[in-house]
């Protein structure tokens, strides 16, 4: 429970904070999932988090980003469809 609230309190401020505009894949995850994924899987970098994610495809996880995905909002606060895209497309590129 602890976990869902901090999560919940986490991605709230992320999108009142303010949102990265270019779909810059470093800029929208520094901006927008860092707060999560650096505290929470799959974290940046984790080659067997992210294994199975990069096996499903960049537009399967992007369009699951884009959803939302249990405790993460739409588009895991990012300011648009293109945005969430290039911040899967660059975690995906640090977990290679």
């Amino acid at each position: 429970m602890k976990r869902a609230v901090f999560v919940l309190a986490a991605a709230a401020a992320l999108v009142t904070a303010g949102q990265a505009s270019a779909a810059d894949g470093k800029a929208v995850y520094d901006k927008s999932c860092a707060g999560c994924h650096a505290a929470m899987a799959p974290k940046l970098g984790d080659k067997t988090a992210f294994a199975p994610l990069i096996k499903q495809g960049l537009d399967a996880v992007a369009a699951s980003v884009i959803k939302g995905k249990k405790a993460m909002p739409p588009m895991g606060g990012a300011a648009s469809e293109s945005d969430a895209k290039a911040a899967v497309e660059y975690m995906f590129s640090k977990a290679k």
